[in-house]
């Protein structure tokens, strides 16, 4: 499931991700809001929370994402993944080397610096 976090700054758009994702809820959640963000703002600060294995993203989701990527690969600006699983975190170091733009990786324990640091 993805959920939209509220309370965060105008120019931050963030999601919290539990139990499976389908390329169904990535298209109706997160596609329009970052959209919506590049739009506005003329860049991507984006802060997401995954509280789930990678195992429970279905195969269109990833194929999604690399499109949203590619998309606005102009526009990334900071990308905060706030995570427990190392694999994630390891993720984050490797993607972050293909995108413009900075990505760092945060525990769940860290997750107020995170929202500043995308801030």
């Amino acid at each position: 499931m993805i959920q939209l976090i509220n309370n965060l700054p105008d120019n931050v758009v963030g999601f919290e991700v539990t139990g499976e994702v389908t390329k169904e809820q990535y298209e109706a959640t997160i596609v329009p809001r970052m959209d919506e963000l590049a739009k506005r703002q003329g860049e991507i600060n984006y802060l997401i929370v995954i509280k789930t294995d990678l195992t429970a993203f279905t195969p269109g989701v990833w194929f999604d994402d690399f499109k949203m990527a590619l998309k606005h690969f102009s526009k990334w600006d900071k990308i905060a993944i706030v995570s427990d699983q190392d694999a994630i975190q390891k993720l984050t170091s490797i993607f972050g080397f293909a995108f413009p733009g900075d990505s760092k990786d945060f525990s769940l324990s860290e997750y107020d610096e995170a929202v500043s640091w995308v801030s």
